[in-house]
């Protein structure tokens, strides 16, 4: 085997989690290249991978949204780009119609993605050559792992390997005060997904008795208001300026404790290893939730608001306060 594909094209959180099936391969595959196609605002994740070779992108979200012809130029482009290597295997881990043509046009006469069930989209199906097997018992990101493994006829070992390497910052974003930092990421794609505010008061509050420096980041501007209602509760506490996704990248690389709602980019502070506590309140943390032992937890059940008390509790876990016993996947043991 000398080169594979891979295709998942979005969101943050979902392709850093896939990024451990590349070292999957490696590792069943030593010298095999893997190339990986993405949506281009989100190529920026994937070149931090010291695992994959080459980052196919194109602007198709942009396109989408304003249909201008520069962006139509540079999917052209991308199309020649995918097209100047023969695959050996192409695996489609997103399952949808986008991925699906990007699959269908690339160079392979073995293309592989899910069965019509366990599609996002059923009409992607028209790409593949052959399929995984059904979607494994286990959440949606060793389920990657797993499906690629089958397509490739290797099996899974050992913890996910995320091989992440940023950029060095420039500086810092805020004034550095020598304690530890706290980031705490409030904002949510969705609404439903959120908690409560005055939560995020009481749990920065105690961060700052247990001597944190708390940061505030935020995305847009109501997310920028939101996010100084939640400062104006907790006293030295700092609301961050408006960064980059690289830019935040390397705050949460700085930082000694992550603390946020179902985000990607709460899994993305997972993936570089830092204590991390992922609140749940409309998804499911059985499915998409983040799990190591001491070290990230993910808290609430998908149907209702946790706790002040269960979060602080994973916090001591994650910070080696709690009896691991006491921990149980989703939830805070009393």
């Amino acid at each position: 085997m000398k080169r594979v594909l891979i295709v998942k094209v979005t969101s943050l959180g979902d392709i850093v989690q896939a990024l451990p099936v590349v070292a999957d391969i490696k590792r069943a595959f030593p010298g095999v290249a893997v190339d990986w196609a993405a949506d281009e605002a989100f190529a920026e994740v994937v070149h931090w991978s010291e695992s994959v070779d080459r980052v196919l992108c194109a602007p198709l979200r942009r396109f989408k949204k304003a249909r201008r012809w520069s962006d139509f130029k540079a999917i052209a482009t991308s199309i020649a780009e995918l097209r100047a290597y023969r695959y050996d295997f192409i695996i489609d881990i997103h399952g949808v119609y986008k991925s699906a043509i990007i699959a269908f046009l690339a160079r392979s006469s073995k293309r592989i993605g899910y069965q019509s069930r366990d599609l996002g989209e059923r009409g992607a199906a028209f790409a593949y050559t052959g399929r995984f097997g059904p979607r494994p018992s286990c959440d949606a990101w060793h389920g990657m792992r797993i499906s690629a493994g089958e397509a490739l006829g290797y099996e899974v070992e050992g913890p996910p390997a995320y091989n992440l390497r940023l950029p060095t910052p420039a500086g810092v974003p805020f004034a550095a005060s020598g304690a530890p930092v706290a980031a705490l990421f409030h904002a949510t794609s969705k609404d439903d997904k959120k908690w409560p505010l005055s939560h995020w008061g009481a749990v920065g509050r105690e961060l700052v008795q247990r001597g944190f420096q708390v940061v505030l980041p935020w995305g847009s501007e109501r997310e920028r208001a939101e996010a100084e209602q939640i400062a104006s509760q907790v006293p030295g506490s700092t609301v961050l300026p408006k960064l980059s996704v690289t830019e935040i990248a390397q705050m949460i690389d700085g930082c000694a404790l992550v603390v946020g709602a179902d985000t990607g980019l709460v899994h993305l502070a997972h993936a570089l290893q830092k204590r991390t506590v992922m609140i749940f309140v409309a998804t499911s943390p059985a499915h998409c939730g983040i799990d190591a032992p001491f070290r990230s937890i993910s808290i609430g059940d998908g149907r209702s608001v946790p706790a002040v008390a269960e979060v602080l509790k994973a916090i001591d876990y994650v910070q080696g306060e709690s009896h691991p016993v006491a921990m149980q996947h989703g939830s805070a043991a009393a």
